[in-house]
C-alpha cells in the first residue's frame, strides 16, 4: 500500500497524465512509494470515494473550481492547491511532487 496518495484533477484528466508519469518517476527516484493519479473534474467525487486521497492538486485550467472542491475536502481534512503554473507548463514532475508533499506534510 502506498505511503501517500496524490490526486491531480484537470478538465478532462488527460493533460495531467504526462505530469503524473513524471511525478511517479521523481518519486521512484527518491525511493518514495506514492500512488499518483489524474482524474477529470467531472469524476472528482467518484475518484475521491474510490481512493484514500492525502492531497489534491488542481490543474491551472480548473482553478475556478477550487472553492467548490474545498467545501468537499475540508471536512475530510484533505489539503488542496492549484498546481504551480510554471511547473505545470514545463511538466516538472519533481517540482509538483514537492508541492504535493508540502501540502501533505510528508
Amino acid at each position: 500500500m502506498a505511503e501517500k496518495t496524490i490526486m491531480l484533477c484537470c478538465a478532462a484528466g488527460m493533460s495531467t497524465s504526462m505530469l503524473v508519469a513524471r511525478m511517479q518517476k521523481a518519486a521512484q527516484s527518491q525511493g518514495k512509494d506514492y500512488e499518483i493519479f489524474a482524474t477529470s473534474a467531472a469524476e472528482f467525487n467518484e475518484s475521491l470515494e474510490k481512493s484514500k486521497v492525502d492531497v489534491v492538486l488542481l490543474g491551472p485550467q480548473v482553478r475556478y473550481m477550487e472553492n467548490d472542491f474545498k467545501k468537499i475536502l475540508e471536512p475530510k481534512h484533505i489539503p488542496i492547491d492549484i498546481i504551480d503554473m510554471q511547473a505545470y507548463g514545463l511538466m516538472n514532475g519533481e517540482k509538483v511532487l514537492e508541492q504535493a508533499e508540502g501540502l501533505a506534510k510528508v
